[in-house]
């Protein structure tokens, strides 16, 4: 039987094998052509993936780039269905293999049994043999490779595309938590229109979150530089404005100091001995905006508690996940199914 972790993700899917490491990481991605045929609007696939965004802001009138999956939830269950068997397809796990492939799927904290059944339905469309769940807390925490103690709670923090998980836990279950509607995502879209009001640029997507990774910092003294291509907004004439790191911290700090104040208070409802032995091993941190200059650095002097950050930020929970599936304690004590 072939195991896989998947964490399909609002921005990002990965997909993590045992033995073979994380083997895919695509956008959650879909183009789509919208025609009529016999005077009955259709819509037909162009491409999944990567791809698909690459298509973002260059598509042609008739083409929508979809994201199936939205703050946790599968808002177009045939387009996330066929866009999971492309990737699985090209994991070399095919219709016909996937019968024989267990799967755990990494989920955010606080999503009802309506949204796991639509995992679960996912899971039958494309035909895998079993499907459970793990929460994203548990899984980044042991993305980490933390072990989750019985009785010493652990604290993570997880930021996504566009959800944010916070929550304290240990074997027992998740003593608070919660997740928020907050994420990298965010940030870019204020970027867009931060670009718009003070420099008269209209960028997209794709450069906004470039903008984002390459000199995002919270750093304050960080002098990182980009040129970035749009078209002016007065004039509509192609434009390329040099944007520094220090004129866009106040944008990404807006956002990272709002997520701040959910773990703050998820903090505040802890007990006191719970809290106590948060402030000692420190805060887990896990996802894609991580890898942005100071903010493990920041988050800590925010909260005045140590860090704690892996190597690869994004891919701590898909990487926990698969250690639940290596292990049978571990899938006891952490995953679920479907209700």
């Amino acid at each position: 039987m072939k195991k896989i972790a998947i964490d399909f993700g609002s921005g990002v899917t990965k997909i993590y094998m045992p033995g073979c490491g994380v083997v895919l990481m695509e956008a959650t991605c879909v183009a789509v052509e919208e025609y009529f045929e016999n005077g009955t609007k259709k819509i037909g696939i162009k491409s999944f993936g990567d791809k698909a965004r690459a298509l973002s802001g260059r598509a042609a009138v008739n083409t929508r780039i979809v994201n199936p999956v939205c703050e946790g939830d599968i808002i177009h269950e045939d387009l996330a269905a066929a866009l999971l068997e492309y990737f699985l397809e090209k994991v070399e796990i095919t219709y016909k293999k996937a019968a024989r492939t267990e799967a755990v799927f990494v989920i955010p904290c606080g999503i009802g049994p309506d949204i796991r059944r639509k995992y679960a339905r996912l899971g039958e469309s494309c035909n895998l043999g079993s499907v459970c769940f793990v929460l994203t807390p548990f899984a980044a925490v042991l993305g980490h490779n933390v072990e989750i103690g019985e009785s010493i709670p652990v604290f993570s923090i997880d930021i996504g595309h566009s959800i944010t998980n916070i929550a304290a836990f240990s074997q027992d279950g998740i003593i608070s938590g919660l997740s928020v509607n907050l994420g990298g995502g965010n940030i870019d879209v204020h970027l867009i229109d931060e670009l718009a009001e003070n420099y008269n640029l209209k960028i997209g997507g794709l450069t906004a979150e470039r903008l984002k990774n390459k000199v995002g910092s919270l750093l304050e003294d960080d002098n990182k530089m980009m040129e970035v291509d749009g078209r002016e907004l007065s004039s509509g004439a192609p434009a390329t404005v040099a944007v520094y790191s220090g004129q866009i911290y106040e944008v990404i700090t807006t956002y990272i100091d709002k997520i701040l104040e959910y773990v703050v208070m998820v903090i505040s409802k802890l007990p006191a001995e719970v809290a106590s032995g948060i402030m000692h091993g420190g805060v887990y941190l896990s996802g894609g905006v991580l890898k942005m200059d100071g903010l493990a650095e920041y988050i800590g002097a925010k909260l005045k508690i140590p860090v704690n950050l892996p190597e690869e930020p994004q891919l701590a929970a898909v990487i926990g996940g698969g250690t639940i599936l290596s292990s049978e304690q571990l899938i006891e004590k952490f995953a679920t199914e479907a209700e």
